[in-house]
């Protein structure tokens, strides 16, 4: 049976905002990041899209994000494999320290996650969350980095193509049967006032 996950980016931070290496390290939706989850919140109005269970990562910035999204309406379950990339010691750090894509394992020698471990997290925790037998349409809140592993791991079924970043408050539209992801949809505009 084909089921539907709708994979989303939080909105902008401040450490977005001040261009800070953010993983497991948070930081407040700015008031762009707010109105950015409003027009997604919108996006899903828009499109007559109901949601039977969502998902978020711990990160305060995504639940503020899912909670907007769902007008503080929706019961919700914080998981942790939905969490960001773990910078490790690069945590909050200017993002002028970053290494050229791609990372690789260059954060799990300081203390943080291999792209392949982050890759696998993602892959784990959403089909776990898509095998439920009453998971039909599901939300679930992540992040840029760890949004970009989970589509790397399906890219050859996808649809759609990315074309570049995904910007904060992208969904991404997967259909799931089967045991296959594949990415149908993509809204990713870069809403920046």
């Amino acid at each position: 049976m084909k089921k539907t996950l709708y994979l989303m980016r939080h909105g902008q931070t401040l450490f977005n905002l001040q261009h800070k290496i953010q993983g497991w390290c948070d930081a407040p939706l700015t008031e762009l990041g707010i109105k950015q989850a409003q027009i997604a919140s919108q996006y899903f109005k828009d499109n007559n899209i109901v949601f039977d269970h969502a998902y978020s990562s711990t990160s305060e910035r995504a639940c503020d994000t899912l909670e907007i999204v769902t007008h503080f309406q929706m019961p919700y379950t914080r998981v942790k494999g939905l969490k960001e990339w773990n910078f490790g010691v690069f945590e909050g750090k200017d993002e002028c320290l970053n290494p050229k894509l791609p990372y690789g394992d260059f954060f799990k020698a300081f203390g943080g996650d291999s792209e392949m471990e982050l890759r696998e997290r993602m892959n784990k925790t959403l089909t776990e969350i898509m095998n439920k037998e009453d998971h039909h349409v599901v939300l679930a809140v992540s992040h840029g980095a760890a949004c970009a592993q989970f589509y790397r791991v399906w890219e050859k079924y996808a649809k759609v193509k990315r074309k570049e970043r995904l910007y904060n408050c992208c969904v991404l539209k997967f259909e799931y049967e089967d045991g296959i992801f594949t990415l149908v949809e993509l809204y990713n505009q870069n809403i920046t006032e």
